[in-house]
């Protein structure tokens, strides 16, 4: 098995201890706008962020394919802030939101419209051209 197929299997076979322990987040309930660096903390937020296209992206910052995306993340992040919410939510850290998420599998990444509607959603690595060309899709310019 090669390298990277396994540290993937890995992954997946962790991201299956998951279970419910609190249903929900309270989230940020006063409406204030969420900055790009409050957005790939690794906290949930309330999100999708109402009125505007976003992208959730649910990993760990331990997991390796998770690591890959982190500065694509990060840099999309900057370059969309005010048009698009690109957010990162560490699962691991926050064990409650895979099971808001439905996550079987990390990295997964979930699209929004602007209004909170799935239109999206992707499991692996995603390379940063495949997510331009979907917030794209979306509406976003």
């Amino acid at each position: 098995m090669h390298k990277k197929t396994t540290i993937l299997a890995l992954c997946l076979m962790l991201t299956g201890i998951f279970t419910a322990i609190v249903p929900g987040w309270a989230g940020e309930s006063d409406g204030t706008a969420v900055s790009a660096a409050d957005l790939i903390s690794g906290a949930p937020h309330e999100l999708p962020v109402k009125g505007m296209v976003t992208m959730v992206d649910i990993g760990a910052h331990s997991c390796i394919p998770c690591k890959m995306m982190t500065p694509i993340i990060e840099a999309l992040s900057k370059e969309y802030e005010g048009r698009a919410a690109i957010a990162f939510i560490d699962v691991w850290q926050h064990r409650e939101e895979a099971d808001r998420y439905g996550i079987r599998a990390i990295p997964t990444q979930v699209f929004y419209d602007a209004q909170g509607k799935e239109r999206y959603r992707h499991v692996g690595f995603l390379d940063k051209k495949s997510i331009v060309e979907k917030l794209t899709e979306l509406g976003v310019e």
